[in-house]
């Protein structure tokens, strides 16, 4: 039996192995989260893009024939529609590229906007009763996690910073989770807003270990036994893991962005606010090289997606990488394509090898 040096979380959550797969709204699957959680870990289904029948039919499916816990992410944004002469900045500041393409902005269609976690769907989260609900840029109302937290659901969310944690530990988190800068996809600040000032998963950690009293998850950068180790040794009662999973033959991921993330290098990733209109790290594209990855002209989130859409798909269908939105964390170059299976108990194989050789280095054997 696997003996990890600590079991809070896995008491927590119910899990054998102390790995959560991150939630990635577009790319995970139900496939993705059976996967993992067949191998111990807690698989995650992100809601942020599905309907609420979507959401029960998603649920459904990972219930056949696996007693296992699930995790539902959901996003707490706030929806503040951008004024008129906002949008009318960002669709300036689009023209070009849209040109380039040979495509009219004029003709872009409203598209589905990721919408915040409200009471509507919080009925359907009941209906569906997972064991683990997560949440991105903060917690929905207080009434909302109390509704939940009724129903026995433990309640996750991300901080980037010590007092972002605080926060959700205050306000009822069973367990957080600790995004350093490294980690791929949308940053889930809510109190920050200085991206230069984020710290990295190894300087952020063990500050938020010292400063609340529930578990800790260490997210970002973390894509072999070694990170996993790492985490665990400076204090994470478990990790998220992200990118690394994006390699794995269940997720949702184009053959673009696969390749793109195979051939990874160290600095290959930048912060950026231009596809969606919060900051989110992603594969440096000759978009972000010619605009600059941070612009101001970007509309308000998720307004700005809508009109960055008809570039994204009229890239993919050209074979080009120059507007695809490829999130990825910055050890992207470290995964390695597997089954989610077989990665998951790799993960936790090597992790569980290094605690032990530590532990042995430092009991003198």
């Amino acid at each position: 039996m696997e003996e990890w040096p600590d079991r809070r979380l896995l008491d927590l959550l119910g899990i054998q192995t102390p790995i959560i797969q991150a939630p990635m709204a577009g790319s995970d699957s139900v496939a993705l989260a059976r996967a993992v959680a067949s191998a111990g870990g807690l698989g995650s289904l992100a809601c942020a893009l599905l309907s609420p029948d979507e959401a029960l039919e998603g649920v459904g499916a990972f219930r056949v024939g696996l007693a296992r816990p699930i995790n539902l992410n959901f996003f707490c944004h706030r929806m503040e529609a951008p004024d008129a002469a906002a949008m009318e900045r960002w669709k300036e500041f689009l023209r070009p590229h849209y040109e380039r393409l040979g495509l009219d902005i004029e003709k872009v269609a409203p598209a589905k906007l990721r919408m915040p976690f409200d009471a509507e769907y919080c009925e359907v989260v009941e209906e569906a009763a997972p064991e683990i609900v997560s949440f991105h840029f903060g917690l929905p109302e207080p009434g909302l996690v109390d509704r939940l937290k009724r129903r026995g659901i433990r309640i996750l969310s991300t901080a980037t910073s010590v007092a972002e944690a605080r926060w959700l530990a205050d306000r009822g988190c069973d367990a957080i989770i600790a995004q350093g800068a490294e980690a791929g996809g949308h940053r889930g600040m809510f109190l920050e807003t200085n991206t230069a000032t984020q710290a990295g998963l190894f300087a952020l950690l063990p500050q938020v270990v010292d400063a609340v009293p529930v578990p800790v998850i260490a997210a970002g950068g973390i894509a072999d036994g070694r990170g996993v180790a790492a985490a665990l040794a400076l204090g994470a009662a478990g990790v998220q893991v992200g990118t690394a999973y994006l390699l794995c033959p269940e997720a949702k991921v184009s053959p673009l962005h696969r390749r793109a993330i195979e051939q990874l290098a160290d600095n290959g990733t930048a912060l950026t606010n231009l596809f969606s209109g919060r900051p989110a790290r992603g594969i440096v594209n000759r978009y972000l090289r010619e605009s600059g990855p941070m612009n101001d002209a970007a509309a308000a989130f998720p307004y700005a997606a809508s009109y960055v859409a008809p570039l994204r798909a009229a890239s993919e269908k050209a074979g080009s990488l120059d507007y695809l939105q490829m999130w990825s964390g910055q050890a992207g170059g470290l995964a390695k394509a597997m089954g989610a299976e077989e990665f998951t108990r790799k993960l936790a194989a090597e992790a569980l090898r290094r605690l032990q050789e530590l532990g042995r280095k430092q009991g003198g054997g």
